[in-house]
Formats: structure tokens, sequence, C-alpha cells
């Protein structure tokens, strides 16, 4: 069955999953809560209130953090000294080798207390796919993410962010992704800590299909982490075969919502990102009544990552203010 004729068959109720009926009406009431998940009051700048509070995400400067420029230590402080912003979410290919080491994980917390830094989230990939055809490869992954769930506990995070990634038809990786993302958000509810997927390439950049696996999950814990770009269903040759409608994609997914993507590339003149409309994305997101973090994740090359995140932070704060 190929993709196409799987979510119309989801939206006829005739696949093995029961997506139907996914208005955003219906996946309002059933699903979890779209204010912070944290608590985190909206922040005020000299713009005016946002109904948001800013975080950096760490893949914003992976540039720098691959060139040994800087570390993940660095990280922390740099982003209260050089931007002004106190919540931070971490990658842990930046530290991969430290989730369980308590003493490092200490420094961590004691730098961020030092600088009055919030810990978000931790961002997870290269642990395994969630969804996996395979049921002993699907359960290695499950459990190869239980060291992050508890280092994401360690550190006061809220959430790990994860990927829905898995091989086989939509329907067979939507199938075994319920099954790893509900096992893992098990395990991850009795340590307080959310499972919050990424529209992160493949099916999971389908806004559909991921608002669908949430809803067959069903659990508090487990949510997502729309990201204002990455709707790219398909790739060949480097280019984008198939984009999934990034307004339309995070409108099905803030239901759902624990964690918010500032993804950003370049800008106009102006100030604004070129690809994606802000006034219109922060409109889709203020609607949903969420109030948690939206993490500035600069990606673009024209300007160098710092530039690149106080563009962000200034688009980001212009326009939240008017919203």
């Amino acid at each position: 069955m190929n993709k196409r004729k799987f979510l119309k068959n989801l939206a006829g109720g005739s696949a093995g999953i029961a997506f139907a009926g996914l208005s955003s009406n219906i996946i309002a009431s059933c699903s979890p809560s779209t204010k912070s998940a944290d608590g985190e009051k909206a922040s005020v700048t000299s713009a005016g209130k946002l109904f948001f509070s800013i975080s950096l995400a760490e893949w914003s400067l992976h540039k720098a953090l691959k060139a040994n420029e800087m570390t993940n230590l660095d990280f922390i402080k740099m982003a209260r000294t050089e931007f002004g912003i106190g919540a931070v979410e971490y990658v842990n290919q930046f530290f991969k080798d430290k989730a369980q080491d308590k003493a490092y994980l200490a420094e961590m917390n004691k730098i961020a207390a030092d600088n009055d830094v919030k810990n978000v989230l931790i961002m997870i990939d290269g642990e395994g796919s969630l969804g996996a055809s395979d049921s002993a490869e699907r359960t290695k992954a499950i459990e190869n993410h239980y060291k992050w769930v508890e280092a994401a506990k360690e550190l006061g995070c809220h959430s790990i962010r994860v990927n829905a990634r898995g091989n086989g038809s939509f329907e067979e990786v939507a199938k075994n992704a319920v099954d790893g993302l509900g096992r893992l958000s098990e395990f991850a509810k009795d340590y307080g800590i959310g499972v919050i997927v990424e529209n992160h390439g493949g099916p999971s950049s389908n806004g559909e299909w991921l608002a669908g696996v949430m809803a067959q999950i069903n659990m508090e814990n487990c949510g997502t982490l729309p990201d204002f770009g990455n709707f790219c269903i398909e790739r060949a040759d480097g280019k984008c075969v198939d984009e999934y409608d990034r307004y339309k994609g995070v409108t099905e997914l803030m239901p759902y919502a624990k964690g918010v993507s500032a993804k950003s590339h370049d800008f106009d003149s102006e100030g604004n990102e070129i690809h994606t409309d802000y006034a219109k994305m922060l409109g889709i997101v203020k609607a949903a009544g969420y109030t948690g973090h939206i993490g500035i994740e600069y990606e673009g090359s024209k300007l160098g990552e710092i530039e690149g995140i106080k563009a962000t932070k200034a688009l980001l704060e212009r326009v939240g203010s008017a919203v």
C-alpha cells in the first residue's frame, strides 16, 4: 500500500490504525494539553510580552561544535552571555558518552544554575529506530533511549526528543512506531519525562501521519515537537521531491506539542525568514493555546551561526509580540 492510498484510507477508516476524524476539534479533545510542559512563564522583551518563552537549540551551533571551536559546556554559558537566552535544548551527539556520567551532568547543572539557564530537553539521535519492523531491533532502540531519559531527569529537562523512524510502508511504520514510542513513554512516565517526536523526515514529516500516531498512543507524556521547516518526506539527488505543507503540518501537530522548533535559514532585508511566514506560523502556535518554549534552530549558511541565531531571536521577539 503506497502512502497516498494509506492516508486516503485513514480518512475513510479502513486502515488498520484508526486515525479517522482527525479534525482539529477532535484532536484537541482527546490529546494532551498544549500548555507549557514545564510551567514556564511567557517572556517579556523590549518589544512587548510574548506568549511563549525562547530557548536555544544546540544544533544552531553544530558547525562550531563539530569543529571543536566550542564544547557542550561552553554552549550552556554562551546561551546566556552571547544571546541573552535563559533556556537550552541539548543535542545528545555533543555529549554522547556522558549520558551516565553523573559528575559531568552535575557540571552541566552547575553551569546552567550559575548562568540562570534552564535545561529544557535533550534531542536524541543515533540510538536506533523506534519504528523498526524487527521487534528485537525495536526493543534495542527503546532500551538505548533509557539512559537519555535518566539523563534528562538528572538535568531537570521536561522531555527527550526522539524520532519516529522505521522501515516499510506508512502503515507498517505507524504500527511499529506506536509500539516503540508507547513502550518508551511507559518507561519515561516513571521519571516524569516526556517523549516528544519531531517531524524529521520520512513519514514523520507528514503531519496527518504523526498526529495519527499520537492519537493511537494517547499518553499524557508522549507528544510532538513541531518544527517549522522539517516537512520534506522524500529526497532524491539531494533535493526534496515530496514536501508536506508546513502550515498544515504544524496545525495538525500543535494539539500534541510539548515543544516547538523555530527553524530558520535565510532572511530578507527586513529580517524576515524567506522560507517561513513567522507571523502565520506563530499565529498557528498561539491559536493552539501553547505557552511553552519555542527553540531557535538556525541552519543557514549565508549568515554565521552567531548572526543567524541573533536574527532568529529578533524575528521571534518582533513577530511574537505582535501576534
